[in-house]
């Protein structure tokens, strides 16, 4: 009789697996992304080296904790942990569980003969077994457990074993169904426990698939859902992006920036809305009291003041206010404000890279300028306003008075700091009410291994082409090399160093170099520079190109032993070209979102031939002579072009037969 029958796993040998494998497919790549070595640059990058400690530095490394706490994964941990103990407890099953195995019904077998007999030896053996194993001839022997049921069962079996080797028709069965008697019955398991359906569990079977897939799933996929329509793509929140599209204007200075920056939705996790007003009235006094650089201690212009004072939500006024005592580097007096003034400053930090993707889209060179530079701010803790040599440890407005003298109408940067003569630089900085000796040689150590950038040659090329023509695929090819303020002994430049086939093979290669890690004592989080290079209009005050960014490099910065290398690095911007010829004037921003006073700007040239003509001078080789390779070299090409309307070309560099390099006349900023 055929039919089919489904079985649950009474004996529990078949279950174990099935929970085996399901668990394992959720657990293993659970594991591995929580405990996956975490590869970016905060973690990889090198670090410089420097035993300045702030007085705070028990709070900002609080708050790093708690970041690394927060991106621990721990959810991942203990559901990957549980995984692997459901995953232990079913290896431990299967190998206790005792294994029933089926057995094959085998006509051979049963009759005791061997596979190669013959259908004459097969009958000769079941004679002689008829003589001894027929129920008739069988004397019973309960000491066996012999019985006479047990007794014509075997007989039975013998017979049918006979008959699927030696009649036809039941050997046909035996070889199609594996039975002489025919198709038999099917039986399916299913690898779940039988208490799943037993009497009394059922309704618990049932809520459970109804929690899952009623409830459980659909919280889930919501979740996910209404987070991805939460979060921006820059990872900000939907309503702070919307608070930095409302307050955006053209003419944003840095301080319009900061407050901007304050509107984020963010800041709730560190000042909670039950402390929006605790403390407030403590902040402000403390920020609004004189300062030493400026006119009020956090750094605050009078039109920043009275934005501040303008402002009517509370906490945002809070935030604010904690961001300029960061800026400000002023003591609150209370351990949790300073906590709070500490948290702040990553978010606002966070929310300026948002705020430049924004400004970008109205395509305005101020704005992106101002919110870069409030990252710069941010990371050093420095007011907009305030000196770039409050980077250096120990370096005070104080110190910073000092050095540049109380009537200065600029700040100095660190590479002009580093410029002076060694024993004029020592004699304005060490002495009584300044630094000590030991004091100085920690900031200068330091200040000698700050990545600033140092341009070695700036030009257009076209690839395949001699020269730029309408509607190109130009790039702007900068070559640089990171030299450290007030470093010396450089060593000189190879002409390899700008080859441009080895260029383009390093550029393939797979390894890249950061730069190390921002020396920022005053930040609570780890981060590694970004470096920005974006061309702007200079006289409409738009975005030309916009930024490209670069957080890696194609030749090592430092050395096994953290010196500085002086590699020539190169980076490339590529861009169409203007629609028609002529000469077309940009000013090259390089602006890096770490340091203060590294900035560079050049105005540089892009002369675009017309189409016709371009192909007449390459037919009779009425190319240029060759610019100079440096900066001085395309000084004098711009001053050159203002003085001669003529549209013949430079071109920097010898002429490869697949490039084309086009000078660009440059000229620093007034």
């Amino acid at each position: 009789m055929s039919g089919t029958d489904y079985n649950y796993d009474v004996e529990g040998q078949f279950f174990p697996y099935f929970i085996l494998t399901i668990t394992g497919l959720i657990t293993l790549p659970l594991t591995y992304s929580a405990f996956k070595p975490n590869k970016e640059l905060e973690n990889t990058a090198p670090r410089i080296r420097s035993e300045y400690k702030p007085r705070d530095v028990e709070l900002i490394d609080e708050q790093k904790k708690l970041q690394r706490r927060r991106e621990r994964k721990l959810k991942r941990m203990i559901l990957s942990g549980l995984g692997w103990v459901l995953m232990s407890s079913m290896v431990y099953l299967i190998i206790v569980t005792a294994r029933t195995i089926p057995k094959i019904w085998d006509p051979y077998d049963v009759l005791g003969v061997s596979m190669s007999a013959s259908e004459k030896e097969i009958k000769r053996h079941y004679r002689k077994l008829s003589l001894t194993q027929h129920p008739d001839k069988v004397q019973i022997d309960a000491a066996k457990n012999q019985t006479v049921e047990s007794v014509n069962e075997h007989w039975v079996e013998i017979t049918k074993a006979f008959k699927a080797l030696t009649d036809e028709e039941i050997r046909n069965n035996f070889l199609q169904y594996g039975h002489p008697d025919g198709k038999q019955s099917f039986s399916m398991g299913i690898a779940l426990p039988t208490f799943l359906v037993a009497d009394g569990y059922g309704k618990y079977t049932l809520i459970f698939y109804l929690g899952l897939l009623g409830i459980f799933l659909p919280y889930v996929v919501g979740k996910w859902w209404y987070g991805t329509q939460k979060v921006t793509k820059d990872g900000i929140l939907v309503n702070s992006a919307a608070t930095l599209v409302k307050e955006y204007d053209e003419d944003m200075t840095e301080g319009d920036v900061i407050t901007s920056l304050s509107g984020g939705e963010e800041y709730e996790t560190i000042i909670g809305a039950d402390r929006s007003e605790v403390g407030l009235s403590k902040v402000e006094t403390s920020i609004l009291t004189e300062g030493e650089l400026s006119h009020l201690a956090g750094g605050l212009t009078l039109a920043d003041k009275q934005k501040l004072i303008e402002l009517n939500d509370a906490g945002r006024r809070k935030v604010l206010s904690l961001l300029w005592a960061h800026l400000g580097r002023v003591d609150l007096g209370d351990d949790t404000l300073n906590k709070e003034k500490f948290g702040v400053a990553p978010i606002a930090w966070q929310l300026t890279d948002a705020l430049a993707v924004i400004t970008q889209a109205f395509s305005t060179t101020r704005p992106l300028c101002a919110s870069l530079h409030v990252s710069q701010d941010l990371i050093q803790a420095i007011p907009p306003t305030g000196s770039p040599l409050l980077q250096l440890p120990f370096f005070s407005p104080k110190i910073v008075s000092a050095i540049e003298g109380p009537k200065a109408r600029n700040h100095l940067t660190v590479g002009e700091y580093m410029s002076m003569p060694a024993a004029q630089r020592k004699k304005l900085t060490v002495g009584s009410g300044l630094l000590s000796e030991q004091q100085y040689q920690v900031a200068i150590k330091t200040a000698l291994q700050l990545p600033a950038i140092n341009l070695e040659r700036v030009y257009f090329r076209v690839t395949g082409e001699r020269f730029v023509t309408p509607n190109s695929l130009v790039q702007l090819v900068v070559k640089f090399r990171f030299v450290p303020p007030g470093a010396t002994n450089l060593p000189p430049l190879k002409e390899e160093d700008f080859d441009e086939e080895e260029a383009a093979e390093s550029s393939e290669e797979k390894e890249r170099f950061a730069p190390p890690i921002a020396h920022a004592p005053y930040f609570a989080r780890d981060h590694s520079p970004v470096y920005h290079i974006f061309l702007g209009e200079p006289k409409m005050g738009r975005i030309a190109v916009p930024p490209f960014t670069y957080s890696t490099f194609d030749k090592p910065i430092l050395t096994a032993d953290g010196e500085p290398t002086y590699n020539v690095q190169t980076l490339k911007m590529q861009f169409g070209a203007p629609p028609g010829p002529g000469n077309y004037t940009f000013a090259m921003h390089i602006i890096n979102d770490s340091y203060v006073g590294f900035d560079i700007k050049e105005f540089i040239t892009l002369t675009v031939e017309d189409g016709d003509k371009a192909e007449d001078m390459e037919d009779e080789g009425e190319i240029s002579e060759p610019g100079e390779d440096t900066i001085a070299g395309q000084l004098k090409g711009l001053r050159e072009a203002v003085h001669d309307d003529s549209d013949d070309s430079d071109t920097d560099g010898d002429v490869a037969d697949d490039t084309s390099d086009t000078n660009t006349d440059t000229d620093d900023e007034d």
